[in-house]
Formats: structure tokens, sequence, C-alpha cells
């Protein structure tokens, strides 16, 4: 189980965008006129589209990534104070944390020292293993993320060839990168996008938010055993 973090599990109010000006302003040497474009963008896509967006030349990724984690450091306490877990999902990870034969982790446009950031605020870290996910420093494509989180997994726990993927996001970012690379998806109405606009995307199975726990456990146990 692969979870998405922003819009997903929690809302930022608004600390994400701050913290990706933050960097453009590191990296650019003056503030940007406009906010990041995210929405299911990995922070690799994210930098580069900020730069374009004012007309500049994209920075190396290698100078990126450490101006996005500066920007990211110490933030949790903002977080907390403005930010919120969203419906469910404190009992939504516990029960995947709790079941035989799931292994829960994230998938996440977010590099690994700012999910954990964001993850920590809230005390959810606990109930992933973020050893073993994928982040925003790995690709630029989304669905390219899948194949990272799986070797990850294969590596740790011996995950056997064909053991079902399946990513749990509230984008069409999220339905797209789990088509593309032959995952299931839990699409969740509980960002920007309705859940008409996620099951045109092509999620067949699309919950308002996470509140329901015994229908998303159910689905989830027939996507596995499958």
């Amino acid at each position: 189980m692969l979870w998405d973090i922003d819009h997903t599990l929690i809302e930022n109010a608004g600390v994400s965008k701050e913290i990706y000006a933050a960097a453009f302003t590191r990296l650019a040497g003056r503030p940007p006129a406009r906010p990041a474009r995210t929405e299911g963008r990995t922070d690799r896509l994210i930098i580069a589209d900020m730069f374009l967006d004012h007309g500049l030349e994209p920075p190396d990724w290698e100078d990126a990534l450490p101006a996005l984690e500066a920007a990211g450091a110490g933030r949790e306490a903002d977080l907390s104070r403005r930010g919120r877990v969203l419906p469910g999902v404190y009992r939504a990870l516990k029960s995947v944390a709790e079941e035989d034969g799931m292994i829960s982790s994230v998938l996440t446009g977010n590099i690994a020292a700012n999910a954990r950031v964001k993850l920590r605020a809230f005390g959810l870290n606990a109930l992933l293993d973020l050893e073993v996910g994928a982040y925003g420093a790995d690709s630029t494509d989304r669905a390219a993320l899948v194949d990272v989180a799986r070797s990850r997994i294969s590596a740790a726990y011996g995950l056997p060839d064909g053991a079902p993927v399946v990513l749990i996001g509230d984008t069409p970012r999220d339905v797209e990168a789990a088509l593309k690379s032959g995952s299931d998806i839990v699409a969740v109405a509980s960002g920007v996008h309705s859940a008409a606009e996620l099951q045109q995307a092509g999620a067949p199975f699309v919950l308002p938010d996470l509140s329901d726990v015994h229908a998303l456990m159910d689905h989830l146990r027939r996507l596995t055993h499958h």
C-alpha cells in the first residue's frame, strides 16, 4: 500500500507552497512572482516548472535538492498548528499496518526529508515504513516511482513477483501513475479533485475520504487476494 501524503493523509494549509517559494528564493536569489503548481507533480518537476514559469533556466537537481531540504527543515510546528490530519487517516493507517501480509509505505512527490517532516508533524511516520517508499527525488515521472518502491520493498521484504501494489491518492496523476504501472488505485476525493474527476481519470474505486475504514479495508483485501 503506497500512500500519497498531501491532501490524501494531511492538509498542509499552504506550508508546501511556502517551502517551494523558499527553495526558489534560495536558488534564484529573488522570491517567486507566482506560486508553485503542485497537484500530484514530483518535486523534481515542480521546481523545474517553477523556474520555467518565471522564464529562468531550471537549476541542477544537485542544487535544488538541498534547497528544498533547507526550506522544509523545522516546519513541523507550523504544519501541526496550521494543518490537520484528514478524516479517518489514523485508523486507516493503523488498520493497514496491523493487517497480515500488507506493507504500508508512501509514494509521494515530496522529497524524502520533507515527506518525513510532514508525517512527523502529525505522528503518522510511525505507522509507515518510510525506508521503502518512493519520493520526488527519485524521478520526474510519478508512474516511474512505482518501480522504485517495488524494488525497495522487494529488497527489504522479499516481495514476490506479481505481488499487488495499491496506490492511494487524491489526484488524476495518482490514477495515471497506477494505470501506467499496472498497479491498483484507491482514489480519495479529499483534495481539489471531485469523485467524478477521479472516475473520469480512470479510477474504478473512489472514496470521499478515508473515514469509512471498513469499506477501505474490504476493498484492499479484495485487491490483494485476487
